[in-house]
C-alpha cells in the first residue's frame, strides 16, 4: 500500500463513497477507509437465508432528470442502478378511522387526494410549493452553505434568486409556522400527517422542522421528483459507486477503522492511524482527509486540543443527534399481504411508536417468488439501550419485538402466523453494525437553528479536513448526504486550483 495519498476518506457510506469517487475522478490518489466487512452503511444491507433486507434506508431520491443521483452518475460516467418509480411513494394511515392518504406522484391527482382530506389548507399547500421551487433552483446550482470563505460565498451568491431572497424572511420559521400563517394551524389531522412525514427525512415534528427544509421534502413524492425503489437491494447504490473507485484507481480497504487523525507539522497534511482487525495497527498519509463520519466522533478522533481546537471541539460535544431507530425484519408469503398492497407504508401507532413499512415487491430480487420481506421502523431514543446487563437486553428487545410484530399484523392485517422469518435491530445493534456514536440515525434535525447558513459547515475550521454526512447541508437521506459530498470535493478541489461540475 502507498503509504501517501493525496486524499483519505473516512467512512464507506454514500457520502463516503459519493467522495472519494469525485476526487478519484479527477485523478487524485484516494483511500477510503470503512470499518465494517461491507460497505453502504446505513444504507447497506445484509442477508438472511434467502432474504436480503435493507439495513436502514429503503427507498432513494433524486434518480430523476436532474437529481443528484442521476447527475453524479452521469458525471462518474455510470449508468445508473435500475429502479422503479414509487408511485404512491407512500401511504399514510393516520389510524383514525379515515381512509389512508396516498402521496401520488402526478401534482394533480395529489392536489385532488389532499383537497379530500386536508379542505381549507390549499394557501398552506401553494406556499409550499413556491418554496420547494424556490430551493430547487437553488440546489441545482450548487451553492455552498453555510459560508465559510469568500469562495463559498461567491458560489452561493451566483446560486441565489430573486426567489430565494423572497423566502428569506422564513429561514428562522418552522413548518408549523407556515401552518398558521395559512390560517389551518388548528387542523389537527393536517398536524399529525405532517409530524409522521416530517419525522423520516428532518428527524423533527413540524413545530421543529425548518420551513424551508420541511417544504420541499413534503415534495419528493410528486414530479418532477419522485421516490425510487431499488431492484436488488439499496446495496446496489454502493456497487455502482465501488466500480467507479475501482475505475479510477482508488483504494478501498474493509475493516479498516480510522482511530487517530494526526497533523503533520512539515507537510500540513494527515497522518490517519487504523486498526485493522485482530488489533493491529498501521498509518497512512494523506494531504487532505474527508471524514462522513458523524462530527460527534472527531473530539476521539483528534486528541490534540492544538488541531482541533477548544471552541470547535465544545460544539461538537454538544451536538446530540435526536433519533435512535428501532427496525423490525420480517417476511411472509405474499398472498398473506392485503391486495394491492403499498410499498411504503406509514402507520400512526402508539407503542412503541409510529411505523413506516416497506414491502418488497416480487422479483425485486429480495425474498424468493411468492415471498416478500417486511421491514418496519420507529424512531427512539438512542439512550438506555448501550448499558443494561445482556439479560435484561434481550428482555427489553424481545417485548419490543412483540410490540412491532403486532403493529405490523395490525397495520397490514397479517394473521400471527403469518411469519417465515422476524429480527429486531436496536440503537445498540445499529451502533455496531454502522459505528454511528450510540445508533442514531439521520443527522442533527433540520430545525430552523441547524438547517442551511446555520447549520455545521463542511469546511471544517481545520485546514486539509472536510466533512460530508447527514449532519452536514443539506440534511439526510442519500440525495442529501450526496450533495454534502459534493459539496465538500469542491471546496478540496477549489484549493488544488481546479472545478468539480455536474451537468444537469
Amino acid at each position: 500500500m502507498d503509504n501517501s495519498r493525496d486524499a483519505i476518506v473516512i467512512g464507506g457510506g454514500i457520502a463516503g463513497l459519493t467522495a472519494a469517487a469525485l476526487l478519484a475522478r479527477e485523478g487524485l490518489s484516494v483511500t477510503l477507509l470503512e470499518s465494517h466487512h461491507q460497505l453502504g452503511g446505513c444504507a447497506g444491507t445484509f442477508k438472511r437465508g434467502r432474504y436480503t433486507f435493507d439495513v436502514g434506508a429503503t427507498q432513494v431520491a433524486g434518480l430523476e432528470p436532474g437529481g443528484s443521483h442521476a447527475r453524479l452518475f452521469r458525471h462518474l460516467g455510470l449508468e445508473p442502478p435500475f429502479a422503479e418509480r414509487l408511485d404512491p411513494g407512500c401511504v399514510v394511515n393516520l389510524n383514525d378511522g379515515s381512509p389512508p392518504i396516498h402521496l401520488w406522484h402526478d401534482p394533480q391527482r395529489w392536489r385532488e387526494e389532499r383537497t379530500r382530506h386536508f379542505p381549507g389548507t390549499e394557501r398552506f399547500w401553494e406556499l409550499c410549493s413556491w418554496i420547494h421551487r424556490q430551493n430547487w433552483q437553488f440546489a441545482a446550482a450548487d451553492p455552498v452553505l453555510p459560508v465559510r470563505s469568500g469562495w463559498d460565498l461567491s458560489r452561493t451568491l451566483k446560486a441565489l434568486t430573486p426567489g430565494n431572497l423572497a423566502t428569506a424572511p422564513l429561514s428562522l420559521l418552522t413548518v408549523a409556522d407556515l401552518q398558521r400563517l395559512c390560517g389551518c394551524g388548528s387542523n389537527q389531522r393536517l398536524r399529525r400527517f405532517l409530524d409522521l412525514q416530517l419525522r423520516l427525512y428532518s428527524q423533527q415534528p413540524a413545530d421543529r422542522t425548518a420551513a424551508l427544509y420541511g417544504a420541499t421534502v413534503l415534495q419528493m413524492c410528486q414530479a418532477p421528483l419522485g421516490l425510487w425503489h431499488l431492484q436488488g437491494s439499496m446495496q446496489s447504490l454502493s456497487d455502482h459507486l465501488l466500480n467507479s473507485l475501482q475505475r479510477d484507481g482508488a483504494e478501498v480497504l474493509l475493516r479498516h477503522r480510522a482511530v487517530l487523525l494526526e497533523r503533520n507539522r512539515t507537510s500540513g497534511g494527515w497522518t490517519v492511524q487504523m486498526e485493522l482487525p485482530g488489533g493491529e495497527r498501521r498509518s497512512v498519509q494523506a494531504a487532505d482527509v474527508v471524514c462522513s463520519l458523524p462530527p460527534q466522533c472527531l473530539p476521539s478522533l483528534i486528541p490534540d486540543k492544538n488541531v482541533l481546537g477548544e471552541s470547535y471541539r465544545r460544539r461538537l460535544q454538544t451536538l446530540h443527534a435526536p433519533s435512535g431507530a428501532l427496525v423490525f425484519y420480517g417476511a411472509v408469503h405474499r398472498r398473506d399481504l392485503p391486495e394491492a398492497c403499498p410499498g411504503h407504508l406509514q402507520c400512526d401507532w402508539d407503542t412503541p411508536g409510529s411505523l413506516f413499512l416497506s414491502i418488497s415487491r416480487d422479483g425485486d430480487g429480495r425474498a424468493p417468488a411468492g415471498e416478500a420481506t417486511v421491514i418496519a421502523s420507529v424512531f427512539t431514543t438512542p439512550e438506555g439501550w448501550h448499558d443494561l446487563p445482556e439479560e435484561d437486553y434481550q428482555k427489553r428487545k424481545q417485548t419490543v419485538l412483540e410490540q412491532m410484530r403486532r403493529g405490523v399484523e395490525n397495520a397490514l392485517t397479517l394473521p400471527a402466523e403469518a411469519w417465515l422469518h422476524t429480527e429486531l435491530s436496536t440503537p445498540r445493534g445499529f451502533a455496531y453494525w454502522t459505528g454511528r456514536p450510540k445508533g442514531v440515525v439521520g443527522g442533527l434535525g433540520q430545525s430552523p437553528d441547524r438547517f442551511g447558513p446555520f447549520g455545521l459547515a463542511s469546511r471544517s475550521p481545520i485546514s486539509k479536513l472536510w466533512l460530508c454526512g447527514d449532519s452536514i447541508h443539506p440534511g439526510e437521506g442519500t440525495a442529501g448526504v450526496t450533495l454534502s459530498a459534493l459539496m465538500a470535493c469542491s471546496q478540496l478541489m477549489e484549493e488544488r486550483g481546479r472545478t468539480i461540475t455536474l451537468a444537469d
